[in-house]
């Protein structure tokens, strides 16, 4: 069962975060829009479980995640809702994933590429998904304390995936301590900000949550791969 749980939410992040462009999650309010990406997530379990003739795991992901993302948009765009959303997906397909299993409708997974497909999952949820909770996070402390940056637009979002990509590549080549540097490398590239107390502090908390997430989801997927 373990391995369905974790095939059905590898799913669910290549179906959220890189096969939903920001113009479809803007417009799934839309009953149509709504369809279509359930529609996509529908699909993508269907594909990565590899059971042809299981009609009811797609069918069940497509009713769950409908009805989950019809009540999303009418909640605050808050890091504390998308963590719940997040959360409430994942039980969810926990709780299909039983069903299958228990009822004797997917006993195992006897699919091929179990590991990359749970490897590009992972990287996803790491370097995407993630960033959608740092950002949201970051905007509130912006807001709060009126903090403005000169920086690129998008540039801290881009650095932030590109960090929270090698911390994934590091954690997989068992070569942790080479977080280390990465950290000692944006304190010194962050030098001229950390003077001022406000932003620097917004830095610095923006990259250790950015940093803890990119760790404990790539150990995660590690261990994930070896079910």
């Amino acid at each position: 069962m373990e391995k369905i749980v974790a095939l059905l939410i590898a799913a669910h992040a290549i179906g959220d975060f890189a096969l939903q462009p920001d113009w479809l999650a803007a417009r799934k309010r839309h009953p149509v829009w709504l369809l279509l990406h359930a529609v996509i997530h529908a699909l993508l379990a269907y594909v990565v479980l590899q059971a042809w003739t299981c009609w009811q795991a797609p069918v069940a992901v497509l009713v769950a995640h409908g009805i989950i993302d019809w009540i999303k948009p009418r909640l605050p765009d808050s890091a504390k809702w998308f963590t719940i959303d997040q959360a409430v997906h994942a039980l969810v397909l926990l709780v299909i994933a039983w069903w299958l299993f228990h009822y004797g409708i997917l006993p195992r997974f006897d699919g091929i590429a179990y590991k990359p497909i749970v490897f590009i999952g992972g990287l996803i949820f790491t370097v995407l998904g993630a960033g959608f909770l740092v950002g949201k996070f970051a905007r509130r402390l912006i807001e709060e304390n009126q903090l403005q940056s000169e920086g690129l637009a998008n540039g801290g979002r881009w650095i932030g995936r590109f960090e929270r990509a090698l911390i994934f590549v590091l954690i997989f080549i068992d070569q942790p301590m080479g977080i280390g540097f990465l950290v000692a490398a944006k304190s010194i590239l962050r030098f001229e900000e950390a003077k001022q107390q406000k932003f620097a502090e917004y830095v610095l908390i923006g990259t250790l949550l950015s940093f803890s997430l990119a760790i404990a989801l790539s150990s995660l997927t590690k261990w994930a791969m070896n079910l």
